[in-house]
């Protein structure tokens, strides 16, 4: 690799870093102050995700985590807009894609993210669909808190209606594990370890 590859490589990492940094713009619909939802901490739960629902599809789990871990990439340039900036704003997407994504020296990441932004192929289905899920755990973790705004999302602002989140997502898989979050308890999955007798050597 030459060095003008390389120094460009670089940025794109220290860009990626920015992720971190991005805060999601639903915490001031949400009247919420938690700092620890921003960019890169959802990237990193719907990868997860994307990988369990690409399993249990029957496809090929390593493009749909890749797929998942750029969902949100051009958001380092644009940050996050919840549904009331929306209204307002426009955002440059193809501008963004071709300069971050289309000047590395590689291009896997271009051509994975412009299949996920097309929602074309499966795979690029299950990655929205991933995406969807973690919205879904994340009002089932501020619900659990006690926010009532979290809870009218969950179920229905109009409309009441139990797993109201289950109608944005396509495939059947999606909707299974949905519903299941919905079901399952945000604290369950420690209170198997609990034990207040501290290990013996």
């Amino acid at each position: 690799m030459n060095t003008e590859e390389l120094q460009r490589i670089a940025q794109f990492l220290f860009e990626v870093g920015t992720m971190r940094k991005t805060i999601r713009m639903h915490r001031q619909l949400l009247l919420t102050d938690d700092l620890s939802d921003n960019i890169a901490t959802h990237s990193f739960r719907v990868a997860v995700i994307g990988y369990f629902l690409a399993k249990m599809e029957g496809l090929n789990p390593e493009r749909v985590v890749l797929m998942c871990l750029l969902h949100d990439m051009g958001e380092s340039r644009t940050n996050d807009h919840n549904w009331v900036h929306k209204r307002y704003t426009t955002e440059a997407e193809t501008e963004i894609h071709q300069e971050q994504l289309g000047t590395l020296p590689f291009p896997d990441l271009f051509n994975i993210a412009s299949e996920y932004y097309k929602r074309e192929s499966k795979e690029a289905i299950i990655a929205k669909d991933a995406d969807i899920l973690d919205e879904i755990l994340l009002l089932r973790e501020y619900v659990w808190q006690g926010n009532r705004e979290a809870e009218e999302w969950l179920g229905g602002k109009k409309v009441r209606q139990p797993y109201n989140y289950l109608k944005y997502l396509k495939t059947e898989s999606a909707k299974t594990l949905g519903k299941a979050l919905y079901d399952e308890d945000p604290s369950s999955w420690w209170r198997n370890l609990y034990t207040n007798e501290r290990r013996r050597p």
